[in-house]
């Protein structure tokens, strides 16, 4: 497993990052996969002893539930606290009757930092994450709460998931502004088949050096080559159930026919190349995988061991390289009249 400093923080994580939403069976999460304490246990052993010190989770997902398992798995397995690295995060409903129980006032911050760590068993979370925009608060009053809980001890470093490349640097720019805790990193949405962060987010993390956690990088499960374009897909597969995140399918499944003759000389699976791809990016630190076996596990974990060739990365980068769009080929333009300056010596 290699290792890679998040953001500007000098927090080394590993690159692959465990991710927690198949843990619990709580609502509608079961259809993520609805596991257990033995199994949970299970697959947070496999992973540190694999090398993984990353773990995210969320108080959303099974409402509570995964967070509970993942704190009881910790402590069960005397993992020992200062060789993992734990992420959660805040924004949603969790609850369906309380007017305040989600978003980002105060409030409600406070409140489920306090929870999360009770069902964390543990006395701080070291990356407290924005589940998302709250457009009724004012990001002020969210980044002076989050600023609070790193200065209480009870956070250490604060993140940031799915918003627009404004709302980030504009988040930055106030805590600059105020000397608070900054968004160290972003988790976001970035697969193979879906480079859209490419056009705004990744150029802004690359120039406020703010560290990038890719989820759902098999675009839930689309890339894993067990999907066909009429829609057949592998039984128990969670996008045969629940159809997210969005995909331009057809360039999805484009890009997939030229990741198998990869997969098939590198004698690994699809879904490996699909992950090693993303590793091979720049600017991607962490790349967050679920699981719901050992075997799933393992082999999303054996990305980390792929090292692609230069002309296998080619292939995929022009089967999945996005369409041109203003600005950025007027950016791209105009920056060859400065990479090759004109005049005489």
């Amino acid at each position: 497993m290699k290792y890679r400093l998040l953001g500007r923080t000098g927090l080394y994580v590993s690159e692959m990052c465990l991710g927690t939403m198949t843990f619990g069976d709580q609502g509608f999460w079961k259809v993520m996969g609805g596991l257990g304490q033995d199994a949970v246990n299970t697959l947070v052993k496999q992973a540190f002893d694999s090398g993984v010190n990353f773990i995210d989770t969320a108080n959303v997902y099974a409402i509570g539930m995964s967070e509970t398992l993942t704190g009881q798995a910790i402590k069960s397995l005397g993992l020992p606290r200062d060789e993992i690295v734990v992420a959660t995060k805040a924004f949603g409903p969790m609850s369906e009757t309380k007017a305040n129980a989600c978003g980002q006032s105060r409030y409600h911050l406070m409140n489920e930092l306090d929870a999360s760590l009770k069902r964390l068993q543990l006395d701080h979370i070291d990356l407290y994450q924005l589940h998302g925009y709250d457009p009724v608060m004012p990001l002020e009053e969210v980044l002076s709460t989050l600023n609070d809980m790193v200065r209480s001890g009870k956070v250490r470093y604060i993140g940031l998931c799915n918003m627009a490349a404004w709302q980030i640097m504009k988040g930055l720019a106030i805590s600059e502004r105020n000397h608070w805790a900054r968004f160290e990193s972003v988790q976001a949405y970035y697969t193979v088949a879906g480079r859209d962060l490419e056009r705004e987010v990744i150029p802004l993390l690359q120039d406020q050096q703010v560290g990038l956690m890719v989820w759902s990088p098999l675009a839930g499960g689309l890339l894993s080559g067990k999907f066909t374009p009429d829609g057949q897909g592998s039984a128990g597969s969670r996008r045969a159930t629940f159809d997210f995140p969005v995909v331009d399918k057809p360039r999805a499944f484009a890009v997939v026919d030229v990741m198998r003759p990869i997969a098939q000389r590198h004698q690994v699976s699809v879904a490996r190349v699909a992950l090693a791809w993303l590793l091979s990016r720049p600017k991607v630190t962490s790349v967050i995988v679920g699981a719901k076996t050992t075997e799933q596990l393992a082999d999303n974990l054996g990305a980390s061991k792929l090292e692609l060739t230069p002309e296998d990365l080619q292939a995929l980068d022009e089967a999945s390289q996005l369409p041109p769009e203003y600005p950025g080929w007027m950016l791209e333009r105009q920056s060859r009249y400065r990479a090759q300056p004109s005049g005489k010596e």
